[in-house]
């Protein structure tokens, strides 16, 4: 048994130090509009009309408008298109997925007491995925500056020689291990070749241009279990409260290429390195959610809601791969693979991320249609990685502080019937979370969709499409030249909803 054991674990290693930074922090605490065909058509402006399985994510106060129990699935299809640009050179790439992103249901109790204000009571449950995750980006171009070496040298200054030569990728920790990858693979020399050196060079030759390729494959979601109770008190107000379940499974292989045609000497030198990277994120988490809406007047909705930060407990696992080509004025020479076949299992931590507050007004034309706008706030600043006493966590989190900021969403929905027939149209618009406005830009998204009551059936149907530039590093120290990105989203959505 001790043997199998063994066997079993021969291809990890437990990892004290921690690998995380601000981009886990903006990916976990941002939330994508998701949900039903009619909430994605209108935008997600639901926070004062409620009576949607998806409007429970914005208002739990929405279950008690609900006149009758209802079911329903949302089956939606993602298109991601990325249109990156790395020093002038422009590069396309898309991904699509079909995923069941929605189910969900809402059971009415109706007060029998002729004598309480309370009229009904409801029941809630649903699932969303708040993010999905599925995403290929590719760019590539010449960088007239800057090699993948600098990246190594970054981690290797401060760490002795005799670490880098004898050492065990698997004993070390994440620094060490990203120097010791470079001094192995040769994309950096000692300044000396004395044992307690801590001072390093790139090796790869200067004085030229670096051809560079990224290539990263993302896959996973973000989802939400809510349970949701509601209440009726008299015509004019309707409460809520949510108890969330949250889920992580996120996914990235990413690929770096680099070769130059630079002037070699006699020495050896790194002409050509391919880096790649492959990290495994998953976890849980709680939040809750209080919610209000009021009835003002027949034509009148207003809307307040609270949702709390989200506790998450996060595990990441990192394998990693270099192989590298060496050459000299005479020729190459065989390339040296350095692949420890080692999965590096973290230290589970603790992320926080924000809560948000939301206020609503919708506006009731009668029979015929309606009008809603939500805005919604966020101090992305507030997110925290931890134990908060942990040295590595307090930098990262000094740094999420300057760097992020309050951000500001609006979203703006509308829906006009005929007869059974209902043609709906959408808005959003989302600052960016962070203070520079260019690391993560800000959101623009427009949307549309139609429904059709058959009685006792429903089905809707709705388009969106979101666009946003950002600016995507390869790596977040050293070598952190960035590629300038902008991703277009489009979602296609169909739900069917049945009344029970």
């Amino acid at each position: 048994m001790k043997k199998i054991f063994l066997l079993l674990i021969g291809g990890l290693t437990f990892n004290a130090l921690q690998a995380q930074d601000i981009s886990d922090a903006t990916r976990y605490a941002q939330d994508n509009l998701s949900g039903t065909a009619r909430f994605r058509a209108m935008g997600g402006a639901f926070g004062a009309l409620g009576g949607d399985l998806s409007s429970l994510n914005v208002n739990p106060a929405g279950s008690a408008v609900f006149a009758n129990n209802q079911f329903g699935v949302t089956l939606s299809n993602y298109g991601t298109k990325n249109n990156s640009n790395y020093f002038g050179n422009a590069i396309t790439e898309k991904d699509d997925s079909f995923t069941l992103n929605q189910g969900g249901a809402v059971f009415v109790f109706k007060n029998r007491n002729q004598s309480s204000k309370w009229n009904k009571y409801s029941l809630g449950f649903n699932y969303d995925n708040s993010n999905n995750y599925n995403s290929r980006l590719f760019s590539a171009g010449t960088n007239p500056n800057n090699s993948l070496a600098n990246y190594f040298v970054s981690y290797a200054n401060g760490i002795a020689l005799d670490v880098l030569e004898n050492g065990s990728y698997r004993n070390l920790n994440n620094g060490e291990q990203q120097a010791f990858l470079g001094y192995q693979s040769y994309m950096i020399n000692p300044a000396t070749t004395d044992v307690d050196n801590t001072e390093y060079t790139s090796n790869v030759p200067a004085g030229g241009n670096y051809y560079q390729e990224n290539e990263v494959y993302s896959e996973g979601y973000n989802g939400k279990f809510t349970f949701n109770l509601g209440a009726q008190y008299d015509d004019f107000l309707y409460l809520g409260m949510n108890l969330n379940l949250h889920t992580i499974d996120f996914r990235r292989n990413s690929s770096f290429y680099e070769d130059n045609s630079n002037t070699l000497g006699t020495n050896d030198q790194v002409t050509s390195v391919r880096f790649d990277n492959n990290l495994y994120t998953y976890g849980s988490g709680f939040s809750f959610q209080l919610g209000a809406i009021a009835k003002v007047s027949d034509a009148i909705r207003l809307g307040l809601a609270y949702e709390s930060n989200t506790w998450y407990d996060v595990y990441d696992e990192l394998s990693q791969k270099i192989v590298s080509v060496s050459s000299n004025n005479v020729g190459a020479l065989p390339a040296q693979v350095v692949d420890p076949r080692i999965t590096n299992v973290y230290d589970p931590y603790k992320l926080q991320t924000p809560g948000k507050l939301t206020a609503s007004f919708a506006y009731i034309f009668g029979q015929t249609g309606l009008l809603s706008v939500d805005y919604a706030i966020k101090d992305y600043s507030s997110t925290v990685f931890k134990p908060q006493n942990d040295s590595y966590y307090k930098g990262l989190n000094s740094s999420i502080n300057d760097k992020m900021t309050t951000n500001g969403e609006l979203r703006i929905g509308g829906e006009y019937k005929i007869k059974q027939l209902s043609l709906r149209a959408g808005y959003r618009l989302e600052g960016s979370p962070y203070e520079n406005g260019k690391t993560v830009g800000d959101l623009t998204s427009y949307s549309g969709g139609l429904g059709y009551d058959f009685g006792a059936t429903k089905v809707d149907l709705s388009y969106s499409y979101a666009e946003r530039d950002s600016q995507r590093a390869a790596f977040s120290q050293g070598f952190t030249d960035y590629a300038n990105l902008n991703t277009k989203f489009n979602t296609v959505s169909m739900t069917v909803l049945f009344e029970l």
